[in-house]
């Protein structure tokens, strides 16, 4: 794996655990990794703001990939490369969707919007999603009133885990691939962004039209669906040692999970 020259790595679950940090260990190793002139990146599907300490902390001169891919940008010239948003009429549908009575209850609604986070009422949910993302959270009752501004992102909020896979059936079930890009990220978050965005067309465009390389110079890092296609892209994917049986499936090695630093494991085993 001598051929190796971008190492990109996901956040959630991949470089930060519980603690919401990246651990001493594993910025040792990526900065190893930078030594040796290998540049590394971050895809996520976090907000912008609310990714750029992370991609501070590893300190990188690429563009960050947020929101899954669909919002890249370079944090050092400001320059926004690519914001593809969800098409209002379909942002319109979501939200109806899970107005009905047997999701509203039970799912909160995110509208993203220029790089804010928009939500019909603030509850324990949201809060704790707040503390998470660093990030506070709008409220406006009706979202709406929204839709006369890009929505970057749709995201549904599960009460519990086992709500996730009737989600994303109803939603699948209703949009094809070349409508909406339709994923789970954690076990309570299944998101929806334009259909021509994901993490593997962002890391293809970092790659291939800004550093002018090919898939098999790229090392990719993840933990969840929305890793699926970058792990794919990448001529060495690498899924972490928690992550769902299909991610694992399509990768080169597993790595140890988060707690057990298995990004710097990683590392240290094929690019050091």
């Amino acid at each position: 794996m001598t051929d190796i020259r971008l190492l990109v790595l996901d956040i959630d679950g991949t470089i930060a655990g519980i603690s919401n940090e990246i651990s001493p260990s594993v910025i040792e190793a990526i900065q190893a990794v930078q030594e040796k002139g290998i540049q590394v990146a971050i895809a996520t599907g976090r907000m912008y703001r609310s990714a750029l300490r992370f991609h501070q902390a590893i300190n990188s001169p690429l563009p960050l990939l947020a929101y899954n891919g669909a919002w890249i940008q370079n944090p050092l010239t400001r320059e926004i490369h690519r914001q593809l948003n969800v098409p209002i009429q379909a942002a319109l549908e979501l939200l109806e969707h899970f107005e009905q009575p047997e999701w509203r209850s039970r799912v909160g609604v995110h509208f993203y919007s220029n790089d804010c986070l928009y939500v019909r009422e603030i509850n324990a949910d949201t809060e704790g999603y707040s503390r998470r993302s660093g990030v506070e959270p709008i409220a406006v009752g009706d979202l709406r009133i929204l839709l006369q501004h890009p929505i970057t992102k749709v995201l549904a909020l599960a009460d519990t885990p086992q709500l996730i896979p009737q989600i994303a059936a109803s939603l699948k079930a209703r949009y094809t691939p070349e409508q909406l890009y339709l994923t789970q990220s954690s076990e309570l978050f299944f998101e929806t962004i334009h259909p021509q965005a994901n993490k593997g067309s962002g890391v293809r465009f970092l790659a291939e039209g800004f550093l002018g390389l090919k898939p098999e110079n790229v090392m990719a890092i993840g933990d969840n669906f929305n890793d699926l296609e970058m792990l794919e892209y990448a001529g060495l994917g690498i899924a972490m040692g928690d992550a769902p049986n299909a991610v694992k499936e399509v990768a080169q090695w597993v790595a140890p999970n988060v707690e057990a630093e298995g990004v710097a494991a990683a590392i240290q085993r094929f690019l050091l």
